[in-house]
């Protein structure tokens, strides 16, 4: 998986924050990356030596848009939104503030973008050194900040096209319309494994997977970067390292518990292989891994980011993270002692936000020699290096006009084809569909009739709330199923505000369910088939967390009632984790899940529906049967214990990663290898013929599979090592080809080496296999 790395025996998470003393923290080796000698650090090494220790740690601190603009809630920006010239003078002048991020509370068109940007740029250009601002923002599915833009499937449902140049595609747009916005840096992507299925930002994730994962971040990485500094361009962000996505309750934020070798197998090497790709900004996970907040963790941020992965870039909190090693998590006895170890682990940026105090306390920890201004000196080089890449001390603020495609047509029908190649098709008994022209459908759920649940959270504010005022003129599922005709909508059941009801008025709620319920079903008797639309409302973060993954009680009632009239039914799931829907999945006939994809995805799906096109979506993660039942696809051998004559063995999905349905079908045939052994330092190139052998065509993710069959930690029953989508016309094959190196073949010992154990593996591609031996 990953080149080996530094062996660090039995490394115990031991970290800066649990020095007794300051001075002994600060005297601590902070390992540094030697100069790169480019034109660019000469000018960041000139530039340093002329600064100030104020003017260096202000390039250090980022403020939230809220801090310099009119009215008093620091949290959100008074609206109508307007800048305070007195307050962006004393950031900029005063604090000599490097960064700001965020939105007003409301999306801005990109017009506004560049006048608010323009007064930070021309501020900063009268400062003695004329360092630009360098802004950053949450871009995550097209520019979701800026009206107008292209909206994309979120990262769960881009993983599922398994289709990287179409997700270098997706984020090389994004970036265009990020700098039509007049914005450079993009907080994106999240390289983090979705494999808690209860997280709530699993949608924001590539999935499960390790091999996807770095392969698809990878992709989006240079789709966003380009060639650095041309203003088509935004810098990624990485985040959220290491390890954020799998607390152990399941819940934002919250501990997490992972063994040393378990980091370095499955959640390092999506970060390595978006550093071996050129990002040059990393953001840090917000929660604790065994006990030791990330943030304060120097063995994280320095031994192994800097010294292993070789990380030159500029590495920035997440919201607040510094203060909350004092507030949350108690490692911290002040503020100030919290600066202290975060800097010196080896953090680069404070996303502070709301205040100067990082500012004042870090210069007063420099002057008293608890920070040392060489480590004051490394992150400002790493600042001033990514703002000069950008090409913003020659260009500081891109201009609109510049950029004719922001929200064209063409990138419109981009949209809809990530969609397209997104959707799942999971179940369709006796080939249901596609549906006949003029089939007469009835249209319900609370899915069907809102953008919120196309789009999911960080769309038009940060909790998608405001979806439906700002796509008013993108079609809902409903909306798109009655423009193409035979369609009626009735809503069937809605969702009660955070997919909660206040028991003051229950009674009046399933009152009103049972209502709608009823005339879902006096709709569904005049209709040949039901379009059923089921999921969640938008969310992200901790506003999203969940005590239940199984599908709410409203929507399996709706369900049950629209069986009893015999219709066939098609479940369409829009959500951003996978809702356990075993009670009703022998009620319906054919299953799609949706993710959430974006502002076109009806438009996408109504094309499906009516075999326009055709699905070619899988599925990136495992999709559980039962609530308690929560296996990744990649377990281990032992998760899977049967006794016999007593104990059935019980990995038991309702649907696995890998899943997903064509209406035409591919056979694969001719598996061969080019070798049956394979040195350490040789490959084995693997071939199978994949021929379309259905009536129309379509496209296909040909995915491989490698089994270790014995090893010292105990193998994986498969993982993904290769994929590739193609697409078949009627009766045409190709032969579709990988190479298989050491790296392929490797895990993370118990000594915390990367290596590859002589012995056998087993090749899966389809349902054919193929034994290689490693000498």
């Amino acid at each position: 998986m990953m080149r080996k790395i530094y062996i660090i025996a039995l490394v115990v998470l031991v970290v800066s924050c649990n020095s007794k003393s300051p001075e002994e923290e600060s005297n601590k080796v902070i390992t540094e990356e030697p100069s790169m000698n480019t034109e660019i650090d000469k000018k960041v090494s000139k530039l340093l030596s002329e600064m100030t220790l104020e003017e260096k740690v202000g390039q250090m601190t980022q403020i939230t848009l809220d801090v310099v603009t009119k009215g008093d809630n620091q949290y959100s920006s008074a609206q109508p939104y307007e800048l305070d010239s007195v307050l962006v003078h004393k950031a900029i002048h005063t604090y000599k503030v490097g960064s700001i991020l965020n939105t007003p509370g409301v999306p801005l068109s990109r017009q506004d973008w560049y006048k608010t940007i323009k007064i930070f740029q021309d501020e900063a250009a009268k400062t003695p050194r004329q360092i630009p601002i360098i802004y950053g923002i949450d871009a995550i599915h097209g520019v979701n900040y800026t009206t107008g833009a292209t909206l994309f499937p979120q990262q769960i449902a881009l993983a599922a096209t398994f289709n990287k140049d179409l997700v270098k595609e997706v984020a090389k747009i994004s970036a265009y319309e990020t700098r039509a916005s007049s914005i450079p840096w993009n907080f994106s992507p999240v390289l983090g494994l979705g494999r808690n299925p209860l997280w709530p930002r699993l949608w924001e994730t590539f999935g499960e997977d390790v091999y996807l994962g770095k392969t698809m971040g990878v992709a989006m990485v240079e789709g966003y970067q380009g060639n650095l500094g041309d203003p088509y361009t935004v810098a990624s962000c990485m985040k959220h390292y290491l390890g954020y996505s799998v607390p152990l309750s399941g819940k934002d934020r919250t501990p997490a518990w992972i063994p040393e070798r378990e980091l370095r197998q499955y959640f390092l090497p999506a970060f390595k292989a978006a550093v071996d790709a050129g990002s040059v900004t990393l953001m840090i996970n917000s929660g604790e891994i065994n006990g030791v907040p990330v943030h304060a963790s120097k063995f994280l941020l320095t031994d192994v980011l800097r010294g292993e992965l070789g990380f030159k870039g500029l590495a920035v909190t997440d919201w607040a993270d510094i203060n909350y090693l004092h507030t949350r998590h108690k490692v911290a006895e002040t503020i100030k002692d919290a600066i202290r170890m975060s800097v010196n682990a080896g953090i680069d940026m404070s996303m502070v936000p709301h205040d100067f105090e990082f500012a004042e306390l870090l210069v007063e920890l420099v002057n008293e020699g608890s920070v040392s201004e060489e480590r004051i000196n490394s992150a400002v080089t790493r600042i001033l290096r990514v703002k000069m890449q950008l090409g913003l001390f020659e260009n500081p603020v891109t201009d609109p006009k510049n950029y004719p495609d922001f929200g064209s047509d063409k990138f419109a029908a981009v949209s809809k084809k990530a969609a397209l190649e997104s959707f799942t098709l999971l179940k369709n008994t006796s080939n249901i569909l596609p549906l006949e022209k003029g089939t007469k459908i009835l249209v319900t759920g609370p899915t069907a009739n809102t953008m919120r649940s196309l789009n999911g959270g960080w769309s038009y504010n940060w909790q998608g709330s405001e979806a439906d005022n700002y796509a008013k003129d993108k079609n809902t599922i409903a909306e798109a199923l009655v423009g193409m005709g035979n369609a009626t909508f009735v809503q069937g059941v809605s969702f009660k505000e955070n997919n909660s009801v206040d028991s003051s008025t229950l009674k009046e709620v399933v009152f009103e369910d049972k209502k709608n319920i009823d005339a879902a079903v006096k709709a569904a008797k005049q209709s040949d088939v039901i379009l059923l639309c089921l999921g969640e409302n938008s969310y992200t973060e901790t506003p999203g967390n969940t005590n239940s993954i199984v599908l709410p009680k409203d929507q399996i009632e709706l369900t049950k009632a629209l069986a009893k009239t015999g219709k066939k039914i098609i479940l369409v799931l829009l959500e951003g984790r996978p809702i356990i829907f075993n009670e009703i999945e022998p009620l319906v006939d054919a299953v799609f899940m949706g993710y959430l994809p974006g502002n076109h995805g009806a438009d996408a799906l109504g094309d499906l529906l009516f075999g326009i096109e055709n699905p070619s979506g899988r599925l990136p993660i495992n999709y559980p049967k039962h609530p308690h039942a929560l296996v990744n696809y990649n377990h281990k051998h032992s998760d899977n214990i049967s006794i016999p004559n007593y104990y059935d063995a019980d990995y038991d999905q309702q649907y696995e990663f890998g899943d997903g349905l064509s209406y035409t079908s591919f056979e694969y045939s001719d598996l061969s290898i080019s070798a049956d052994e394979m040195t350490q330092d040789g490959s084995i190139d693997v071939s199978v013929k994949v021929a379309n052998t259905g009536n129309r065509k379509g496209k296909e993710a040909v995915l491989l599979f490698i089994s270790d069959l014995y090893a010292s930690i105990t193998p994986e029953v498969r993982a993904l090592k290769g994929y590739e989508k193609i697409e078949l016309n009627e009766g045409e094959s190709k032969v579709v080809s990988f190479k298989i190196t050491k790296e392929e073949l490797s895990f993370v010992n118990d000594a915390l080496e990367t290596i590859a154990e002589p012995g056998d593996f087993e090749i899966t591609i389809g349902d054919l296999k193929k034994k290689i031996r490693l000498k």
